[in-house]
């Protein structure tokens, strides 16, 4: 199983989701899943972004009904060559194990490791990194999700759930 991860901030508190499907081409998740944290995010820490989401993210995960082979997050796996970022957090807060394919919508100036790809008739690119899978492979992947637009389909509903969360 995949699954694809988005976390949500609200003024009083956090939203994670979590979506989980077959294969990158499916269209429909198989099983969706919520978390709400009734406390408002921390403070966003420059280069420590991770701290916000990955309590969240952790928490999402441990309502599905089993370990994904795969997550995809929304954001960067690396944000320098040797910095990690969110992705090779999540990675490593869970054991190694898992890989985590990051899909960003902005560049990281300084991400040395992500790989640019265009979407639909889209002229902005995606950013994908990846830890514990080849990162061409991810690219291809996320290329190759689901949808006709930038946003790939289940990565489009992941966000929604997130947000409308409660």
């Amino acid at each position: 199983m995949i699954c694809c991860l988005d976390v949500d901030y609200r003024p009083s508190a956090c939203a994670a989701a979590a979506v989980s499907f077959r294969a990158f081409s499916d269209a429909v998740a198989v099983h969706e899943t919520t978390y709400l944290h009734p406390e408002p995010p921390e403070d966003y820490q420059p280069g420590q972004f991770y701290r916000r989401e990955l309590p969240h993210l952790l928490a999402v995960l441990q309502r599905l009904p089993a370990p994904p082979e795969l997550l995809v997050i929304d954001g960067f796996v690396w944000l320098e060559q040797d910095t990690p970022g969110l992705g090779a957090h999540l990675h490593r807060a869970l054991g190694g194990a898992t890989p985590v394919v990051g899909v960003a919508k902005r560049p990281y100036r300084k991400a040395t490791s992500a790989t640019a790809i265009l979407r639909g008739q889209s002229r902005a690119p995606l950013w994908v990194s990846a830890v514990g899978y080849e990162v061409s492979l991810a690219a291809a992947a996320v290329a190759a999700m689901h949808g006709e637009h930038r946003i790939p389909t289940l990565l489009q509903r992941v966000d929604r759930l997130a947000r409308d969360a409660r």
